[in-house]
């Protein structure tokens, strides 16, 4: 018998237990071994833990947030809180005390589920600031197995059957507060509606397979590792779960040998940096152009000419290096959150490690526009309407979007949801192009643009996604509204940097390298390389050299390593002042 749909999404792990069985849902790492359970104890275990949550005096529409790294434990809290008719409240694990509070009393959360005591103890310190906080369970110390304890010896089925029946599709059931570039963070509510019209879109479009086994690293916190969890759940992969280490991604990629990887630029960006060091420039561009042309042949079901075949069997030793990388049988990456460069897509395109871009927002669930396999544009977010998924461009060039993927507003500010949709429409603030195709290019941020003294409009984000090609830099942020040109401030890169300054007898610190005038010239040179792409207006003329990479403890940073340009602009504002002197 056919299993019935998940008609909320409190009801994916039953649905998904029902259909695939005793199949592998999630991998997660223990002791240095890899570790398998089933879809069925997937089920068994959040309907524990649900039972738990009631007895605990969870009740309907309650909030309960969640503090800690991704993994089994996370998400299995996410889907019990769900299926007590309970409402998830996301917080990063790189939150300050001063955020956690926030979102803790915005959210009016009831209960707070911590992954250990360093991260209660931030709770701990701003409990005075949280009034309607109850309780506050630490994973560590065995919280979980006490509460699934209870909920096994004492279940309530029947009671869960109708909490779940009686939340709606457009209930509430993730708030996930922005990241905050500029402001506190808005609390995002995300229904099932909006999370369903994801699960549904990536099997449409054949992101996430039955047969996949997806990696994954990225913070629960955030939207896209939401959609990838969830997806996982609906289509019936395998999710693995990262170990809990970031230094650990790329060796652990080569265990799971993953077929789908969701992630950010900066991963990609690295492997990059890494697997073209010391291949002349000119070489480079040769290999990737043979590269791209026999992908494109092979995706087209053609032969290869036998002096273009002769041309890739030279230079794949390289890109079987990149493919050995992610374990060899990688089938698709996405990479979102932030832009990424045509030079690196190109790269990985040609190495048969496709990775396509998308974009969206927390407030349009994470999707507005997507590439895929069979139709993609190298440099481009991708194309819309799928799933009824609706953009436009507005008159003044901002990004539009409206339909089932768009959010039920701010938790608990009308003001802030007023200012954002009209009409159902959702104004993203960011700008953008649609080309004849239908291909989706962003151009940059509403709020970003940089208008020189000469009057003209720059989009900061090309320019410093050009810069952070190098794999020198780690952070580029450019200046210049209302000035005569554009500067630039730099951050190094230590896992570069450090080992050429050792091969050159230089100092090995970062703040004696920012200011060496070997640094200087190499940087020089980066910054040359990126002005040859620009006009001369979008340049940068002068930088400097900070000697530290940015950082989220000092606020410059989202948790999803998002540069908050004006907290940047402000706090080194002597600095970019001084290059105009």
């Amino acid at each position: 018998m056919t299993a019935p749909a998940a008609r909320v999404v409190a009801d994916l792990p039953f649905v998904a237990a029902h259909r695939h069985d005793d199949r592998v849902a999630w991998r997660h790492r223990r002791d240095g071994a890899w570790h398998d359970v089933t879809f069925t104890e997937v089920a068994e275990e959040v309907l524990e833990l649900a039972s738990g949550l009631v007895h605990l005096g969870v009740r309907p529409g309650d909030r309960v947030c969640v503090l800690g790294r991704t993994s089994t434990e996370w998400l299995a809290v996410e889907l019990a809180v769900l299926a007590a008719g309970g409402v998830v409240v996301p917080i990063y694990p790189s939150s300050a005390p001063e955020e956690c509070a926030w979102i803790i009393a915005d959210s009016g959360a009831v209960l707070l589920v911590a992954e250990d005591h360093a991260q209660r103890a931030k709770v701990d310190s701003v409990r005075d600031r949280v009034p309607d906080l109850r309780d506050v369970l630490v994973v560590e110390d065995g919280g979980l197995a006490e509460l699934r304890s209870r909920g096994r010896t004492s279940p309530l089925p029947g009671e869960l059957d109708d909490r779940r029946a009686a939340v709606r599709p457009d209930d509430p059931t993730l708030v996930i507060y922005t990241s905050g570039t500029t402001g506190p963070p808005k609390g995002c509510v995300l229904t099932s509606r909006n999370w369903l019209t994801m699960c549904r879109l990536t099997e449409e479009l054949s992101y996430t397979l039955p047969e996949d086994v997806v990696y994954l690293f990225l913070p629960l916190a955030h939207v896209f590792a939401q959609i990838v969890a969830l997806s996982a759940l609906h289509t019936g992969s395998t999710l693995a779960f990262f170990g809990g280490d970031t230094a650990e991604v790329v060796p652990e990629l080569a265990q799971v040998r993953p077929t789908f990887l969701p992630s950010v630029p900066r991963i990609f960006e690295k492997i990059y940096s890494v697997a073209t060091a010391g291949v002349p420039e000119d070489q480079l561009r040769q290999a990737v152009r043979v590269g791209l042309a026999v992908r494109e042949l092979q995706a087209a079901g053609q032969p290869l000419p036998p002096d273009l075949a002769a041309a890739f069997e030279r230079v794949d030793p390289v890109f079987a290096r990149v493919r050995a990388v992610f374990g060899g049988r990688l089938r698709q990456a996405l990479s979102g959150a932030a832009p990424i460069s045509v030079e690196v897509l190109e790269f990985f395109t040609a190495a048969g490690v496709p990775v396509l871009e998308g974009y969206g927002m927390s407030e349009s669930t994470g999707v507005g526009t997507v590439n895929t396999l069979a139709h993609h544009r190298l440099g481009s977010v991708g194309t819309y309407g799928m799933a009824g998924l609706e953009l436009r461009i507005a008159d003044d060039g901002e990004i539009l979007m409206r339909g089932p993927h768009v959010f039920a507003g701010y938790w608990n500010n009308p003001a802030a949801t007023a200012e954002v949709l009209t009409d159902g429409w959702l104004r993203t603030g960011d700008l953008g192009e649609v080309d004849e195709d239908g291909f989706v290019t962003i151009t940059g941020r509403k709020k970003d643009i940089i208008i020189t003294a000469g009057g003209k409009n720059i989009a900061p984000a090309n320019v410093e996604n050009q810069l952070r090609q190098s794999r020198w830099v780690s952070h580029a942020v450019v200046y210049g509204d209302t000035k005569p040109y554009l500067v630039a401030l730099l951050t190094l890169d230590e896992d570069e940097i450090v080992p050429w300054a050792r091969d050159r007898g230089l100092p090995t610190d970062l703040p004696t390298l920012a200011r060496t005038p070997e640094v200087r010239a190499l940087l020089q040179g980066v910054v040359d390389e990126a002005n040859s792409h620009f006009s001369t207006a979008s340049q940068v003329k002068r930088f400097t050299v900070l000697d530290r990479d940015l950082s989220q403890d000092e606020g410059e940073l989202t948790p999803t390593l998002k540069v908050k340009r004006t907290v940047v602009h402000t706090a080194h504002g002597p600095r970019y002042e001084g290059l105009y002197a």
